[in-house]
């Protein structure tokens, strides 16, 4: 069952599977095909987002548990739609080890363990090191209480018989070692998710692990109970292919997976799958509202806040995280590449395998598919020092492209990518930030027009099935911040005089962050200081300029803490900052409603992220799960089945109007979203003017560079509809339409347009 649009949820504590059941009428009546939520297998104690699974046999308790699950289940069908779940086949949470039975277990009778080959660990190197204590000399806190090693709040099992003597003693017989938290990433003995020392990566490449972390669920679906599945991070499996070809034989359900793709990558033709989540839709829909004219004075203004170059910064962010927080990964690696003994050439096999590593033009390959990527890797990582280390490599991947060496390279690389760029570059990057998003490209100022339909034809014809999406869970900055940031590539000088304004005011001590916070409160307007503080300690901690995650300035992360009251509290600044807002406020609103009329008209499965049928105005997690206020999305709701026509204001709710329409009539008659042909306006403002076709009978019409089109007007610029029997109506107004249309005429109240011809 492909469903016809998906609206996900983040189901956690506070929002249980019963308050999800009860959401579903009201996603009924949205128009919703299948409700999509977040991992709903047992997680980490007072879990947040699920995705810290400890027992993937069971549904999560403090979500309610099966029997709320069932309740959702029995919901949902009674609703008539679909549900999809969210599956983390990668890792597990052992944040909690006694939560964790597997992991449990393992650290009681170590390589003995009947789940010690569950987890990616390497035995060889001693017992397995827990980063845990504060302080090196934090172990004479520990303790033995009730047959368990305890620290502080943490909790260890005592391997049977070796209970006897002092604490330290006992902690000197298990098979792990409780060690400084800094330690993990140059030493840790267990493969991670990312640099993340509570999860530990899961060996779903074996049959008996596939079998046991997948059981459970996969009796939801074959129950008929889930219809479709979300594959969370394959990049980090030991052979993604592999695991969804064994995947697809137990179900024939409805495939998406969370794969990064960079520009003009495509997914390996082997994996049988419906397509990605996604981004890649994300990075063409929103930036083809962006003005590609303001690239080089944002670029200027760039400069003059400590601006630099995005591929040469990326670079170096990738090499930061192969020298700290990947350390232990690439020593890992590099131990196994043959011939090289001596300690001396040890060195320069991991200075080979970090560099390859930073070379990929992609986040990873998977040989012997897309061996342009891994060739790519390797010519740009052959310096003259290394070639000889390098092309060692190389052969014995080549050799054996599922051995253990290019398996573990392959695992390894998309982590190097992901957090040397997404998680620091994109930080230290201000130039336009709503560019810098997952799956996006920084260094692409904007999308074609051209550009944009070829990306929607190739989607079209490939994976029609594969989910397209505006905001996630993990996107940087939502997609209504990313609309209204848009506008500042129509108006470059006047943000440019406006940025430094205000920082001659109220500046901060690091230019490039305090550029990405000017965007930020200029993208998210109105927001408090307590969110805006939380989002900019972040944003310096990823950015690891000034500060970070592991080494800590004290006083610079007081200075990002108090920056927003400062400013906010300082009334003549913060008017200034409004009246620019409200500058750029209606043009946003246009782009919001194009780029999402856009992804739910054009092809692929549209997936609603929770709360965004409405404005919304969050940053990157947790600010976006938030809670939503779906009362009032209900009453909004109501009034439009009553015929209300909203105005284009501050209640969001002619975006409801829109989802509303498109996601209805997608569910009802999914045959007219079939097919996709560009649509050309003629005039002089023909460039403002984004449309598409899809099948014979609907049209999808939006604005673009709406900044731009207020200086001129659409003057006579007209669209031409396809010739036919028929007459054609704009489904949001309700009113009908000539088949040459004049623009200024059609899109007079609304910035976009949904046109149907209905037979005679």
């Amino acid at each position: 069952m492909v469903p016809s649009s998906t609206y996900r949820i983040q189901v956690r504590p506070d929002f249980p599977l019963d308050a999800t059941a009860d959401l579903v009428p009201y996603l009924d009546r949205l128009g919703v095909g299948a409700v999509y939520t977040s991992p709903l297998l047992a997680a980490a104690p007072g879990s947040a987002h699920g995705y810290d699974v400890v027992d993937p046999t069971r549904a999560n308790p403090e979500l309610g548990g099966e029997e709320a699950r069932l309740r959702l289940v029995a919901a949902v069908r009674s609703a008539g739609l679909g549900l999809v779940v969210d599956l983390v086949p990668n890792h597990m949470s052992v944040e909690v080890p006694l939560a964790n039975p597997w992991w449990w277990d393992v650290l009681t009778h170590g390589p003995a363990s009947r789940y010690a080959g569950y987890f990616d660990i390497d035995f060889a190197r001693g017992p397995i090191l827990l980063p845990v204590l504060g302080d090196e000399g934090d172990g004479g806190r520990l303790e033995v209480r009730e047959d368990r090693l305890r620290y502080y709040d943490h909790e260890f099992p005592i391997a049977p018989g070796t209970g006897q003597g002092s604490a330290a003693e006992v902690h000197e017989r298990q098979h792990y070692r409780l060690v400084h938290w800094k330690r993990g990433n140059a030493e840790l003995t267990y493969r991670r998710f990312f640099d993340v020392t509570s999860l530990a990566a899961v060996r779903v490449e074996r049959p008996e692990v596939f079998a046991a972390t997948h059981a459970e669920v996969l009796r939801w679906v074959e129950s008929g109970e889930v219809h479709g599945l979300r594959i969370d991070h394959p990049d980090g499996l030991a052979d993604p292919g592999g695991y969804l070809r064994r995947l697809r034989e137990h179900t024939d359900c409805w495939l998406v997976v969370e794969k990064i793709l960079a520009a003009g990558e495509e997914l390996p033709a082997s994996w049988p799958v419906h397509g990605t989540t996604g981004y890649d839709a994300l990075r063409q829909i929103c930036g083809v509202f962006v003005d590609q004219a303001g690239e080089g004075p944002l670029t200027g203004l760039a400069a003059t806040f400590g601006g630099i170059d995005f591929h040469a910064e990326a670079e170096r962010c990738r090499r930061l995280i192969t020298s700290t927080s990947l350390v232990a990964e690439t020593r890992r690696i590099a131990a196994l590449v043959p011939g090289v003994p001596a300690e001396v050439a040890q060195e320069a096999a991991r200075e080979a395998v970090a560099e390859l590593m930073v070379a990929f033009p992609v986040y990873r390959s998977y040989l012997p598919e897309g061996s342009a990527h891994w060739s790519a890797a390797v010519a740009r990582a052959r310096r003259p020092h290394l070639a000889e280390a390098v092309d060692t490599i190389d052969r014995a991947v080549r050799t054996d492209p599922h051995g253990e060496l290019a398996t573990r390279i392959q695992q390894t690389s998309g982590m190097v990518v992901a957090k040397g760029d997404e998680d620091t570059a994109f930080y230290r990057y201000p130039r336009l930030t709503g560019l810098n998003e997952v799956g996006g490209a920084p260094d692409r100022f904007g999308v074609s027009v051209a550009e944009f339909h070829a990306g929607a034809v190739a989607r079209e014809s490939g994976r029609p099935a594969g989910m397209t999406a505006l905001s996630t869970h993990d996107t940087k900055r939502s997609e209504d911040v990313r609309a209204r940031l848009a506008v500042l590539a129509e108006l470059p000088a006047e943000f440019a005089e406006a940025a430094a304004r205000w920082s001659a005011r109220r500046g901060l001590p690091e230019p490039t962050l305090e550029l990405l916070a000017w965007q930020t409160l200029v993208g998210a307007w109105p927001i408090t200081p307590a969110r805006l503080s939380a989002y900019l300690d972040k944003a310096a901690k990823e950015a690891k300029v000034a500060t970070s995650w592991v080494d800590h300035d004290e006083e610079f992360e007081k200075a990002v803490r108090d920056w927003p009251e400062a400013v906010l509290g300082d009334a003549g600044l913060a008017a200034e900052v409004q009246a620019f807002v409200e500058r750029v406020r209606l043009p946003g609103w246009s782009n919001a409603l194009g780029q999402k009329l856009v992804q739910l008209a054009g092809p692929g499965v549209p997936d609603v992220y929770q709360g965004s049928e409405l404005w919304d105005l969050s940053l990157v997690d947790p600010d976006n799960r938030r809670p939503v206020d779906h009362p009032l999305r209900a009453e909004l709701l109501t009034r439009l089945e009553q015929g209300w026509l909203p105005e284009v204001d501050h209640t969001g709710a002619v975006k409801l109007h829109v989802v509303r329409t498109v996601l209805r009539l997608r569910r009802a008659e999914p045959r007219l979203f079939t097919g996709y042909r560009p649509l050309h306006a003629d005039g002089p403002a023909a460039r403002h003017a984004l449309a598409f076709m899809r099948g014979s009978d609907l049209a999808a019409v939006a604005t673009r560079l709406p900044v731009g089109l207020a200086r001129t007007g659409w003057q006579d610029t007209v669209l031409a509809l396809p010739a036919g029997r028929g007459t054609w109506t704009d489904l949001l107004t309700g009113r009908s339409v000539a088949p040459t249309a004049a623009l200024g005429d059609l899109l007079d109240r609304y910035p976009v347009a949904f046109l149907r011809r209905e037979a005679p």
